[in-house]
């Protein structure tokens, strides 16, 4: 199965209506929600207006500019964003200073989506990924067997062997507590197409995620390209909802 996500939805008006209208005419099967953000009250009344299959885009490494809880949700927010925007290896670090702040700020998150939309995201993964920081997955802030974004998947030659191998252990931690596709990918325009097809492969026979952003333009233009739908004409595409069942026939 070939699960086809945009992330950022809500983010703005932009990403919201260049990702519904992805959906409507058919080119991606899900996306992930952001919360507090200048879009997402308008982003959740499409998505159930339209039946859309939405999850949930944890956010720690942008500011909110759309919260209207109290100060505390922005200002503890705050501090995670700064934590992390020290550099781009910060997130490999446990920081128990946080430790209250990810909970709140994560809590703070997944409760305006339910408000949002009126029942429990069907999935969870993060902006720039920051679900799978050090703090969220050793204090295990996500329920257990929940749907999960796994770390990206590389074909041979594409990263250096020490991030392999790193992904590889954080892969290990998340398929153990989570249910999670066999592969993640993500793929833009500027990248040979052969490379979709290989993806694309994939998904014949495994689960398979396709991570896409219709609010930049390029994206947008290539996901409405006749060459895109060529290229998926002939495999089975899916959402989260309907991961489990698939696993269990691809098991059998």
């Amino acid at each position: 199965m070939f699960i086809i996500n945009a992330d950022d939805f809500g983010i703005n008006r932009l990403a919201t209506n260049n990702i519904l209208t992805c959906y409507v005419e058919d080119r991606i099967t899900s996306a992930s929600a952001m919360v507090f953000m200048s879009d997402s009250e308008r982003a959740a009344e499409l998505a159930i207006s339209h039946g859309f299959n939405v999850g949930l885009h944890i956010n720690f490494s942008l500011q909110f500019d759309a919260c209207s809880k109290s100060n505390a949700v922005i200002e503890r927010q705050q501090r995670i964003v700064s934590f992390l925007r020290k550099n781009k290896y910060a997130s490999l670090f446990y920081n128990p200073f946080l430790k209250n702040d990810f909970e709140y700020v994560y809590r703070a998150q997944y409760e305006e989506y339910v408000r949002l939309y009126g029942k429990h995201p069907l999935h969870i993964d993060g902006h720039h990924h920051m679900h799978l920081c050090m703090n969220m997955l050793i204090d295990r802030l996500m329920p257990k067997g929940y749907k999960v974004r796994k770390s990206f998947d590389f074909f041979a030659g594409e990263k250096h062997i020490v991030n392999r191998y790193y992904r590889k252990i954080i892969d290990s931690i998340v398929s153990g507590r989570y249910t999670c596709v066999d592969y993640f990918f993500n793929f833009s325009p500027d990248q040979n197409t052969e490379r979709l097809r290989k993806i694309v492969n994939l998904a014949q026979s495994w689960n398979v995620e396709l991570m896409v952003h219709p609010e930049k333009t390029e994206e947008f233009i290539f996901l409405m390209s006749d060459k895109y739908v060529a290229i998926l004409s002939d495999v089975k595409r899916g959402n989260y909802a309907m991961l489990e069942q698939s696993i269990k026939k691809v098991t059998k």
